[in-house]
């Protein structure tokens, strides 16, 4: 039976199927990885939400709607850090759900070691992780 047969799959299907295909990550090995030099952290937060929260140190910068282009590294686009299909990415937004769906896109590009941070940035503020910026401090809650 096609997909169309069964009829659409809805937003926390698709979740599910998509997370059943890599390993996430926590903020504590997020942060352990980056700071042992072998994985990049990338941001896909909108400007608002960096903005009002903060950023994490030496996080790359990349809002949803360019990652594929900024790190395929056979891209015409590609930053710098987009050097090999066996790059390390762990990609967080803000809450721990749209880093779910950009990592599965990644995948399709060959980039078979990117992963996501489970909770988002503002998991890994709670969690106290070093932040700059606006809203450094512990989530309110």
């Amino acid at each position: 039976m096609s997909g169309a047969e069964s009829g659409p799959t809805g937003i926390d299907a698709l979740l599910e199927r998509v997370r059943g295909t890599y390993e996430r990550v926590s903020p504590a090995r997020a942060y352990a990885e980056s700071t042992a030099g072998g994985a990049v952290l990338v941001d896909i937060r909108y400007q608002a939400l960096r903005d009002r929260d903060g950023l994490i140190p030496g996080a790359l910068v990349v809002e949803r709607n360019e990652l594929e282009w900024r790190l395929d590294p056979q891209g015409s686009h590609r930053l710098p850090e987009a050097v090999s299909h066996d790059l390390r990415v762990i990609v967080f937004c803000n809450e721990g759900y749209a880093s779910s769906l950009a990592v599965a896109s990644l995948h399709a590009l060959g980039l078979h070691r990117a992963t996501d941070m489970t909770g988002g940035y503002q998991s890994w503020r709670a969690e106290g992780h070093p932040t700059t910026g606006p809203g450094t401090g512990p989530a309110d809650t």
